[in-house]
């Protein structure tokens, strides 16, 4: 007797069909955004106050003007503005769908457990390039101005941007594992404050206590803000970027596996 066979979806077998799903729910994510642009907003606005408060607070006592302070300034407040500012709306997102019950609809579906957490940080790379383009404008208005040439300053844009993605997987586990999303702000904010604030964005590190100067110079977020102020200013990044690249690879390896794994559990 033959047994009765359930049709098969063409599309299941087809390559990279991941890619497509998570681009699909990445989509979604952006809907979203256009009707409550907060993490557009909070990714511009806060690097944009860091930016004025610091140039005309220090830039005189740091840099003895706040034209040459701006040229040191502005390359850290980018990397700010390609996904440190907007971080924990990632983690809150993806924690209200579970919280919501949305998730238990994409587990309904044919799609791989990667892609509604790809999908949510593929969104955030939008996000960030807006906000990155917005920050330039503003401080191509305040007197920055790139000496790398184009090559180097797209470069700096997108090592920055590459290391706000592979951060975007630690805001990725919170979510899924913090119970609730007043959870994921507290500890996103205990995590990413001392890492954006703790580096060189502010003062050299040779100006900052023994203390101080020790978390500095550990902190990743240091090291991509020296390499992109390399670039941006037309000098000699020397191993900077290699660093940067070296702990992209080691936070996305770290983070992302162990984000899907508990995002599947968890369902």
């Amino acid at each position: 007797m033959t047994m009765p066979t359930h049709p098969v979806d063409p599309r299941a077998d087809r390559p990279l069909r991941w890619l497509r799903h998570s681009l699909v729910l990445a989509r979604r994510s952006l809907a979203k955004t256009s009707r409550n642009p907060g993490a557009i907003v909070n990714g511009v606005v806060t690097p944009a106050l860091f930016l004025i408060l610091f140039l005309y607070l220090f830039g005189g006592a740091v840099a003895g003007s706040t034209d040459d302070y701006m040229q040191y300034l502005f390359p850290g407040i980018i990397v700010m503005g390609a996904g440190l500012t907007g971080l924990v709306s990632t983690g809150t997102n993806i924690n209200t769908d579970l919280k919501k019950g949305v998730n238990d609809r994409f587990r309904s579906l044919p799609i791989s457990r990667l892609a509604p957490l790809l999908g949510s940080v593929l969104a955030d790379i939008v996000r960030y390039l807006i906000a990155v383009a917005i920050l330039f404008l503003l401080g191509t208005i305040l007197g920055f101005r790139s000496h790398g040439g184009v090559t180097a300053t797209l470069a700096a844009i997108g090592l920055a941007i590459l290391f706000g993605f592979c951060v975007s997987w630690i805001t990725v586990l919170i979510g899924v594992m913090a119970k609730s999303a007043e959870a994921v702000l507290a500890f996103s904010f205990l995590t990413f404050l001392p890492l954006q604030l703790g580096t060189s964005l502010a003062a050299p590190t040779t100006s900052l206590p023994g203390w101080l100067r020790s978390w500095v110079q550990v902190n990743p977020v240091t090291v991509v803000m020296d390499a992109c102020r390399a670039l941006l200013n037309g000098t000699p990044p020397g191993d900077r970027i290699t660093v940067t690249l070296t702990w992209c690879a080691a936070i996305f390896l770290l983070s992302c596996p162990m984000a899907v794994w508990t995002y599947s559990r968890r369902q």
